[in-house]
């Protein structure tokens, strides 16, 4: 018996939390699917929390006189790296109160790295190619996932219980980009959560808006 309670102990810690994976669509009024919004989640019971579950590393490229991607999610604090694959030079800056940064001109195979301390919105462009614009999106939660060319992202491991939601788009109608709604997330499993975003007149992109 000395033997085994220790080890019924250790089993027991051992145990998974309970989670839930979030499965947001994002359509417009037309049935159009959205790319590129920004599903952050925040929980209402801070017990449990994680920590650090967005990956790096995080890179927003310079190809083909575009920046790539589109819509960077990054959690507060990460370092995003701007390595330029095109044969001419770039100089990468911003003006957004989240930061306010400048890459000199730089060529390629130049790879500056930029620390992003602030959550919010960051509007990127280049002073050499007016064409380029890309964001990052600083988060303040560990839970947040970015929609594909089908209008979905997936939250994952979400604690249960109720939590906020928001909704985030370089061209969603709504005051600051963003709109909001409650969700209670199940013990376990998948659930889903459709919404409808209206968008302002946008260029369409690849990989959508």
């Amino acid at each position: 018996m000395r033997v085994l309670v220790p080890l019924l102990i250790c089993a027991a810690g051992a145990l998974p939390a309970q989670a839930a994976d979030l499965v947001v669509q994002v359509m417009t009024p037309a049935g159009i699917p959205v790319a590129n919004a920004v599903v952050m989640v925040r929980p209402a019971a801070t017990a449990g929390r994680a920590a650090g579950r967005l990956p790096g590393p995080f890179v927003m490229s310079q190809k083909d006189m575009q920046f790539e991607p589109y819509v960077l999610v990054v959690p507060v604090g990460a370092e995003v790296s701007f390595p330029n694959l095109d044969p001419f030079r770039h100089h990468v800056y911003s003006f957004s109160p989240a930061k306010t940064f400048e890459l000199k001109l730089y060529g390629r195979g130049d790879v500056p790295v930029v620390k992003f301390d602030k959550p919010g919105v960051v509007t990127l462009a280049c002073n050499i190619h007016d064409n380029m614009s890309a964001y990052i999106r600083v988060v303040d939660t560990p839970y947040a996932a970015k929609t594909d060319a089908k209008g979905e992202a997936v939250v994952r491991d979400l604690p249960p219980g109720a939590a906020a939601l928001t909704l985030w788009q370089p061209f969603l109608k709504a005051r600051g980009g963003e709109m909001s709604r409650e969700i209670t997330a199940p013990a376990s499993g998948a659930f889903r959560v459709s919404l409808t975003a209206d968008l302002r007149n946008a260029p369409l992109r690849r990989g959508g808006y």
